[in-house]
């Protein structure tokens, strides 16, 4: 028998709609019932990919003894964290202050008012050393609530105290300058592993936006380790396990420190943020492989995670049949009857061997660098590839007729919009007119399907059903990737667009009273704490992303409250940027924007004319992070209200024409790719 969650859009919470769980979605019914009968809340907070919260549901959820506990002492509650991140945010923070720890799946003990006084992560079906079995902590939850209310009240009284504190930031006056920027890289350098790439041990993951920054600092001049750390990160994930090397794409992240196991579902943010980061990383260096991999990994996206309607999905399971990696694994048997005479060279390639490296199965990797594994089999590169090509075709092929993981086919703003500006940078750089052609139909679903009657950004749609107020996150990443779209194609919707959805930002999360965004709307339910994560973790934080937005929208558009709001956050958080970079990577990126003097680059000319496309291409193949370009096709009509940059500016000679300019400078109006290319050179 079905309960609440059947009627809800999430896969997530879908997936519980059989439970015996008498579970309800996030909302007042349920609120409602926990005040009137005076129960405790048993909140439980994932997300369709989350490996662990599949096994407590199997081991817990589904078991009838277990889940009639749960049913009689508690109002139960199931939240998707990929639908409501400022319930994940409110709830997560107080189980890491009374645990010391956090993750997924999320278990938390409410007040019929929503305030926690306990919570943890994965329990067990049964007591395990360290660990309470989840029977027998739901039966002390219980008692504990109606048999000890006083103490219940000071937990509760003393998390609310502290609970928001660590977005509460104090405004900043010193100036910024790029001394934050190099007590950032002081700090990454000592953090980098130099044998493995990426910082930190095992568990290793990807962090993309702090190589991101160390690119900036190498482009800058300043230090030229920056760049071959960021080099040995991307080479050791390409070759490693954690890249899907036949589908392409990045899984979440690697279980080891060398990059080789990796917890296996795919984030659309992932390979957003590290598409980017690799194009940036061609862009500087010119290498083939980093090429390669960006196109596959957006290849992949468009293959896999592309609804015929134009948006991208959240997520690809870890799982198939149950069992963790199973659709990404092979036996040397399946790879010899798939390949046939290309079977050894293969096999030697992707590191496979009869005991393989994973559950006695093999996860594919490089081991070798393909150029030393090609001399020691004594072939040409030419010809490896070609059998690697070959291979992974073949292999491609023969993995779509197995079971599938389970796709969480739900459309985000925020991860729409990081991925439309990752296509919209690569079809600008690269070259791949499918790329801005699926940046295009992603940024127009978004715009005709992600707002309501009223202009309100929505935050999750599936089956052409949209709903949940967007949150900060939703309207800043809307808002760059629109931006990046307008600078890759010069099309003034999405501008306009742009400037619309920041407008529409600043009015909802703006308050001038802390200096800063929060991330919920002032139109939004009131929790506990209204949240404001300054942190930028496996995703940029709605701030950092609304203040690099509101820098570059600045520039272009002369709005000086642009300026103002986009360099208040980082006055209060310069400290924090110079003492913890791997949690503020984005921001520093921002930090760069404004502490440097952006180029700005204007393109006049009709759009589909091939001298204009090609000075869009001299602009989009170069690594440009701190400047802006904005465009115009009808120079007769130009569209000045949306950038001052645009007031005459005309094409020299009736032929497209750009201009460049920096520190307050003009050069000279050029109407050759070439000398544009110089100019940007220089």
């Amino acid at each position: 028998m079905s309960n609440r969650l059947i009627d809800e859009t999430s896969p997530y919470l879908l997936q519980h709609a059989e439970n015996p769980v008498d579970w309800y979605p996030w909302g007042d019914e349920a609120l409602s019932r926990a005040r009137d009968e005076d129960r405790p809340i048993l909140l439980s907070i994932g997300y369709s990919a989350c490996h662990w919260c599949h096994v407590m549901e199997r081991e817990s959820f589904e078991n009838p003894d277990i889940a009639a506990a749960m049913n009689e002492h508690f109002v139960n509650i199931k939240v998707d964290r990929e639908e409501r991140p400022d319930l994940d945010a409110v709830y997560m923070e107080a189980v890491q202050m009374m645990t010391g720890s956090g993750g997924w799946p999320m278990t938390v003990f409410l007040t019929p008012e929503g305030h926690p006084f306990y919570g943890g992560t994965y329990f067990p079906p049964e007591d395990r050393p360290g660990m309470p079995g989840f029977p027998r902590l739901l039966a002390a939850a219980s008692q504990a609530y109606h048999t000890n209310k006083g103490e219940i009240d000071r937990v509760t009284r003393q998390l609310a105290e502290q609970m928001g504190r660590s977005g509460q930031m104090p405004r900043g006056f010193t100036p910024l300058t790029t001394e934050v920027m190099h007590s950032a890289y002081s700090q990454l350098a000592t953090q980098f592993d130099h044998l493995n790439g990426g910082f930190g041990n095992a568990p290793k993951f990807p962090q993309p936006m702090t190589p991101e920054f160390l690119l900036r600092y190498y482009h800058h001049g300043f230090n030229v380790r920056a760049l071959e750390m960021v080099e040995l990160t991307l080479q050791k994930m390409a070759y490693g396990g954690m890249y899907d090397q036949v589908g392409g794409g990045f899984h979440r992240y690697s279980t080891d420190a060398y990059w080789l196991v990796p917890h296996f579902e795919k984030m659309l943010y992932d390979n957003a943020l590290l598409a980017r980061l690799y194009l940036h990383t061609w862009q500087i260096t010119g290498n083939p492989l980093y090429r390669r991999i960006t196109e596959e990994t957006l290849d992949y996206v468009l293959r896999e995670m592309t609804d015929p309607a134009g948006g991208f999905y959240s997520a690809q399971d870890a799982d198939s049949e149950g069992v963790e990696g199973k659709f990404f694994v092979w036996t040397p048997e399946e790879l010899r009857s798939l390949l046939g005479d290309d079977a050894d060279l293969v096999m030697g390639y992707y590191g496979v061997s009869e005991r393989g490296n994973f559950e006695g199965a093999n996860i594919l990797n490089v081991p070798v660098a393909p150029d030393d594994y090609a001399e020691r089999r004594g072939v040409s590169e030419d010809e490896l590839s070609a059998a690697i090509q070959r291979a992974r075709s073949v292999l491609l092929e023969a993995r779509e007729r197995r079971i599938h993981p389970l796709r969480d086919d739900k459309v985000l703003t925020s991860w729409n919009g990081l991925m439309l500006r990752a296509f919209a940078e690569a079809g600008a750089g690269l070259g791949r007119s499918d790329y801005l052609d699926a940046a295009r139909h992603n940024a127009a679903f978004l715009l005709d399907n992600m707002r309501d009657a009223d202009g309100r950004i929505l935050r999750t749609w599936r089956n052409g059903q949209a709903k949940l107020l967007g949150y900060l996150e939703d309207y800043a990443c809307l808002a760059d990737g629109l931006l990046s779209l307008h600078e890759a194609t010069l099309e003034p919707r999405w501008l306009q667009e742009a400037v619309a959805v920041a407008d529409g930002m600043i009015a909802l999360f703006w308050d001038d009273a802390v200096g800063g965004f929060y991330d919920t709307g002032s139109d939004h339910e009131q929790l506990v704490i209204r949240p404001r994560d300054v942190f930028d973790n496996a995703q940029p934080c709605g701030g950092s992303v609304a203040t690099d937005v509101l820098l570059r929208l600045a520039v272009i558009t002369g709005n000086d409250d642009y300026s103002g709001k986009g360099a208040t956050p980082l006055r209060a958080l310069q400290q924090l940027l110079g003492r913890a970079p791997s949690a503020t990577g984005y921001w520093l990126g921002a930090l760069d924007f404004y502490v440097s003097l952006p180029k700005e680059i204007v393109i006049v000319g009709p759009t589909d004319a091939s001298a204009t496309q090609e000075m869009l291409s001299a602009v989009g193949r170069r690594f440009l992070p701190n400047r802006v370009v904005v465009g115009m096709s009808d120079p007769a009509a130009p569209p000045v209200k949306d950038s001052p940059l645009l007031e005459q500016r005309v094409m020299q000679d009736g032929v497209p024409t750009a201009y460049v300019c920096e520190n307050y400078a003009c050069q000279l109006p050029v109407t050759e790719a070439a000398a544009l290319a110089e100019q940007l050179n220089g």
